[in-house]
């Protein structure tokens, strides 16, 4: 069995057992971002082959709070499934989730390709965007203790786990992004906050940034797909029985609770 292939199996057992595995950085060469990529595709590939249908993408480790947190020092992306989906008014089981956390970010529904063709700055994607809307990101690691590296995290699909998105569209041009505050509370207690431009500067860079790499690995972004611009403040553990609502100034509210029961 290969590398890659011996880390696929790794990650996905821890899963499907839920039992949190040892880094799989041990089996891949040092700071090998291909190879790390490699081993997403082939897990996200075994949940489609399983049923799961690609809707978009995740860009993590833009918020260099985030960033110090998790002890990575440049973004990665990885792939947003449909059964990642989760709506507002239902709680979230928390027997899905190994050892999540909880992000608000603004996410992105695209309105046109940003392939091979498309201008790929931050004005140019600007133009693909048919909304953007307020996001709860329940970040997860199939890594014990969450002790990653940018390898790591790479090849457990950007640490993704699931997603819930706000009631409101809102259009390019009516919030400027970049000013954008929120605020995130669990119960009455202020756990997150921080700005749009806590994101890589600006969520339109983010998302540039996600253009361009999603290219150069083969697989551009396109119309339809929902993409969460990563983390606008620290992330907030995650316990059973909790509720978060996060406030996104011209954005508005977006909540997730979790029921109750036990974690690994």
């Amino acid at each position: 069995m290969s590398a890659i292939d011996t880390a696929v199996s790794r990650l996905t057992a821890a899963q499907r057992d839920r039992v949190p595995c040892r880094p799989v950085r041990d089996l891949l060469p040092a700071d090998d971002l291909d190879a790390a990529y490699a081993v997403q595709r082939s897990v996200v590939g075994a949940r489609v082959a399983a049923g799961a249908r690609i809707v978009g993408r995740k860009i993590g480790l833009t918020n260099p709070k985030v960033q110090a947190q998790l002890g990575v020092d440049q973004p990665d992306f990885g792939v947003l499934l449909d059964d990642m989906r989760c709506p507002q008014d239902e709680p979230i089981r928390i027997d899905r989730l190994l050892q999540p956390r909880i992000e608000a970010e603004i996410a992105f529904v695209l309105g046109r390709d940003l392939g091979a063709s498309a201008t790929l700055t931050s004005g140019g994607v600007r133009a693909a965007v048919d909304h953007a809307v307020a996001a709860l990101e329940i970040v997860d690691s199939r890594i014990a203790g969450w002790d990653i590296t940018i390898v790591d995290t790479i090849a457990d699909n950007g640490s993704a786990g699931l997603f819930v998105l706000g009631d409101t569209a809102v259009a390019m041009g009516e919030v400027e992004l970049a000013g954008v505050m929120m605020t995130m509370r669990r119960g009455g207690e202020i756990v997150s906050t921080g700005t749009g431009a806590d994101c890589l500067g600006h969520p339109l860079e983010a998302l540039a940034w996600l253009a361009r790499a999603a290219r150069d690995r083969g697989a551009p972004l396109r119309a339809g797909d929902v993409v969460l611009s990563g983390s606008l403040g620290p992330v907030a553990a995650v316990q059973p029985g909790g509720t978060f609502i996060a406030e996104l100034t011209g954005l508005g509210p977006v909540r997730a609770s979790f029921t109750t029961g036990a974690l690994v």
